[in-house]
């Protein structure tokens, strides 16, 4: 069979993208597995755990040794047994890339998350691309690679870039998600708000009224 032009030119992959929702129900917001993405701001790390949280398996969590952000196993048992996290705390900046293209690279967890001091170069990014490709082709696992960032982030070259940041001006249990980059979607930005006796929160509506358009996964 011959393809047509429309499928010639779509930039849609050819087959399905393993993927994961950011949040539980949460279908047309998804993170593809075998590349690397991108959350900042002030709850960076809740994401990454809510995340966390819908996976099976050992999360490995890399931290450089004097980050005061270390995570406190206490504030993780609502959401997901600690035991699943393995710590990793490099004494230099570049360690931390290291660790997590070694990590990606040999396949041997699902999810792997470097909570960086300062964006990464666009070589390092593409690095770890190939790497979390390489470990589901070897591996036991095709991994997923998430980069906490501060600030605004802008770490060039990932996949897709997540803010996550509390909504004082909703009520209390609410953040703002917004997805500031993808390659086929638009920049949006939804409320996610706690539900009562549930470990992780749902996925609200648009934040004014905009429309959800599904991202596309892939290059």
């Amino acid at each position: 069979m011959y393809a047509t032009a429309a499928q010639l030119l779509t930039r849609r992959p050819a087959k399905p993208v393993p993927a994961w929702p950011v949040l539980p129900g949460a279908d047309r917001l998804l993170l593809a597995r075998g590349r690397v993405h991108e959350v900042c701001g002030a709850a960076r790390q809740l994401l990454a755990i809510w995340l966390a949280a819908q996976t099976d398996g050992p999360i490995l969590w890399i931290t450089p040794e004097w980050s005061r952000d270390q995570l406190n196993p206490c504030g993780l048992t609502p959401m997901i047994d600690p035991a699943r996290f393995l710590f990793v705390s490099p004494k230099r900046p570049e360690d931390v890339l290291w660790c997590m293209e070694e990590v990606l690279r040999a396949g041997a967890v699902r999810l792997a998350v470097a909570d960086l001091p300062g964006l990464p170069s666009l070589t390092a990014v593409r690095r770890m691309h190939l790497a979390a490709e390489t470990g589901g082709k070897e591996g036991d696992h095709l991994p997923l690679g998430l980069l906490l960032t501060p600030g605004m982030g802008g770490a060039p070259g990932v996949e897709t870039r997540w803010h996550l940041a509390p909504d004082h001006q909703g009520t209390p249990g609410q953040w703002q998600l917004s997805r500031m980059r993808a390659r086929t979607a638009p920049e949006q930005s939804w409320l996610v708000q706690r539900q009562t006796g549930q470990a992780l929160p749902k996925l609200g509506a648009p934040v004014n009224g905009a429309t959800d358009q599904p991202p596309q996964t892939g290059e």
